[in-house]
């Protein structure tokens, strides 16, 4: 395995556990629980292999990332209950996977021969459709579109890649160093309860609270 396939494996197994946390938290079945880790780890890569062409999607090409996943969603069902009771564990997975999905994503578009800017949005879908998906089947709004700074972290992180890369910094520090920017980003974001600024005034974001209670 080159560096980037063990990245993308280091990135399916934290979106693995990150997705059955979020099913077993809903108190989904067992065929529910698989699903929704499977399109956590896997959503956000299918989508960015069909818009660049792969056929088929990588996932399919490589059942290791299979057979990972239900060895992820095994491992969760065993330690749930101590998984569960700390709070952060599933915001940690997440953060951990969208870290090391931008990277993947970018280097897969880099490997298509497209322009930085198309790279950097390919990092992102990589990173977040998963959880766009996840978040969509548990009835919950999406991370990404809140206010929390989610794909702002994999912006930032694939803006420290390619320059990085212009750098010339070899592979073997860029793609760490990427994949940690992204991750430290979104951690201290919730840490230090850094928001990007809302088009709506407080009045009516309490009006929108007092409709979702209802």
């Amino acid at each position: 395995m080159n560096f980037i396939e063990v990245i993308d494996l280091l990135g399916t197994i934290a979106f693995a556990i990150s997705g059955a946390l979020a099913a077993f938290s809903k108190k989904l079945d067992p065929f529910g629980i698989v699903i929704i880790a499977f399109v956590t780890a896997a959503g956000g890569g299918t989508l960015r292999d069909i818009l660049i062409g792969v056929e088929p999607v990588s996932w399919m090409r490589n059942m290791n990332l299979v057979y990972t996943i239900l060895l992820c969603v095994v491992i969760t069902f065993f330690f749930r209950k101590r998984l569960l009771k700390l709070r952060k564990t599933l915001f940690l997975f997440d953060a951990i996977g969208i870290g090391l999905y931008t990277v993947v994503g970018l280097e897969m578009g880099l490997t298509a021969g497209l322009h930085p800017l198309i790279c950097i949005t390919l990092g992102c879908i990589t990173a977040c459709f998963g959880g766009v998906l996840r978040d969509i089947l548990i009835n919950e709004i999406p991370v990404i579109f809140r206010k929390n700074i989610y794909a702002t972290a994999c912006i930032l992180g694939g803006g420290v890649y390619f320059i990085l890369v212009e750098l010339k910094v070899p592979n073997e520090i860029v793609f760490p160093v990427s994949a940690i920017t992204v991750i430290a980003t979104r951690i201290l974001a919730v840490v230090f309860k850094l928001k990007l600024p809302t088009p709506y005034t407080q009045q009516e974001l309490k009006k929108i609270k007092v409709k979702n209670k209802k």
